[in-house]
């Protein structure tokens, strides 16, 4: 498996351990709010459910952002080789590897740091379309792109 591979591999793995890691939290909040109906009373039950309706919502919100994420990961052909930087690049940079897809932050793979980003995040979109020797320079951090995969 070529390092692309496996920097594509690990961030659809980490999207799904965050969809089930949801998923089971909203079960058990839903399983909280059955019991919790069968043996509460009075305002504190009222205030309690309340309590528990909003991290429902919270939970399935982020679920649902969650779920965006790998649905444009997933429609992201990575094999594609281009000269240019697009979705789907794994960029060595001097400061280290990006790769433009999903916001994940970073990752380790092969005892290499991985900054998965956004083509949307500033950096993404000052990245978009450069080619191999370019730079860029965000935030007074300058990046010269050594490389595309």
């Amino acid at each position: 498996m070529q390092f692309k591979e496996k920097v594509f591999a690990t961030c659809l793995q980490l999207l799904d351990t965050k969809i089930q890691a949801l998923q089971n939290t909203l079960q058990e909040l839903a399983e909280g709010a059955i019991s919790d109906g069968k043996s509460s009373a009075g305002d504190k039950h009222e205030t309690a459910r309340a309590m528990m309706q909003l991290e429902q919502e919270k939970i399935s919100k982020q679920l649902t952002e969650v779920l965006a994420q790998k649905t444009i990961l997933e429609k992201i052909d990575y094999t594609v080789k281009s000269t240019q930087i697009i979705k789907g690049s794994l960029i060595k940079t001097n400061k280290g590897y990006l790769f433009l897809s999903v916001a994940l932050g970073k990752i380790n793979i092969e005892g290499m740091d991985v900054i998965i980003l956004s083509p949307q995040s500033p950096l993404g979109l000052k990245l978009m379309g450069l080619t191999a020797k370019s730079t860029v320079e965000i935030n007074t951090t300058t990046y010269r792109v050594e490389e595309l995969a």
